[in-house]
């Protein structure tokens, strides 16, 4: 839940948790007792103007907080494992008589990627939870952004045999920072890229409010799909992939900030569609 407050204390906005959760929010008024207190607070400056973005905590979820980042420092040292292990393996392979070091060290370096790929969503994801990285503030027009990113997926996309769309309405906006907007669809890009198989077409169609990501490749089978959004989850099909196992993850978790819902329909060999969807204040 996120309050921005202005240099006198002063709400200038909230998300929509925080507004449900603490229905005294009103904005140009000072904020309650209760969301500043037990809460981050991170200082900021706006056109000269200094704010500071409140990540308010809610009591009764601080267990269960707790349980799910020491499940997910395991998980993250799980999948740190995996690279580094081939990553040694390489190495002392190409350390053998008659080795292709210059192979050998192509794939250690992608291997070296993959491990900084998995940091950077780490970091990403906890910049998010921490209320550092602040999410929707302001709407923003979707359409230019989308084109951006399939241009800049092209080169991967033509390799892995997959064509890339952007369309909708040009005027659309969503509730969301630039940024997010670009992590979203590069994230729902680039998992087509790894998962929907050549051939295929992936396309981001955005509307009011809401963004559409679908495709036409091999879908997901009906035991992955309840999982598709959790963290380091991949399809048995999928575990050889270079992918973090976070981009679907980051993508609920910006949307869920925002105060938006993802779903995911997909069947095997029929494609996947994401739907990411944001309800009026």
């Amino acid at each position: 839940m996120v309050v921005v407050l202005d240099a006198e204390g002063r709400v200038v906005t909230a998300s929509r948790r925080a507004r449900e959760l603490f229905p005294a929010l009103v904005e140009g008024e000072a904020a309650p007792e209760a969301v500043v207190r037990d809460s981050l607070a991170v200082p900021y400056s706006v056109g000269g103007a200094q704010e500071t973005l409140v990540y308010v905590r809610d009591p009764g979820d601080l267990g269960a907080y707790e349980e799910l980042r020491a499940g997910f420092t395991a998980s993250v040292s799980h999948e740190l494992r995996t690279p580094l292990a081939r990553l040694l393996a390489l190495l002392e392979t190409a350390t053998l008589p008659g080795s292709d070091r210059d192979e050998l060290i192509e794939q250690a370096q992608a291997e070296v990627r993959q491990i900084g790929e998995l940091i950077d969503d780490v970091l990403f994801l906890s910049e998010l939870e921490s209320g550092r990285e602040l999410v929707a503030l302001g709407s923003t027009t979707a359409l230019p952004i989308l084109e951006e990113v399939v241009e800049g997926l092209g080169e991967p996309a033509a390799r892995s045999g997959l064509s890339l769309r952007a369309e909708g309405d040009p005027e659309a906006e969503l509730p969301l920072r630039p940024r997010m907007i670009r992590v979203i669809a590069a994230n729902l890009a680039e998992n087509a890229i790894r998962y929907a198989g050549p051939g295929s077409t992936f396309t981001l169609t955005v509307s009011p409010g809401e963004l559409v990501a679908s495709d036409n490749g091999v879908g997901v089978g009906d035991d992955d799909l309840p999982r598709l959004f959790e963290r380091f989850y991949r399809a048995d099909r999928a575990r050889a992939s270079r992918g973090t196992g976070l981009g679907l993850a980051i993508v609920k978790h910006i949307a869920n900030s925002a105060g938006g819902t993802v779903e995911a329909e997909s069947e095997r060999g029929s494609g996947l569609t994401v739907r990411v969807s944001f309800t009026s204040p």
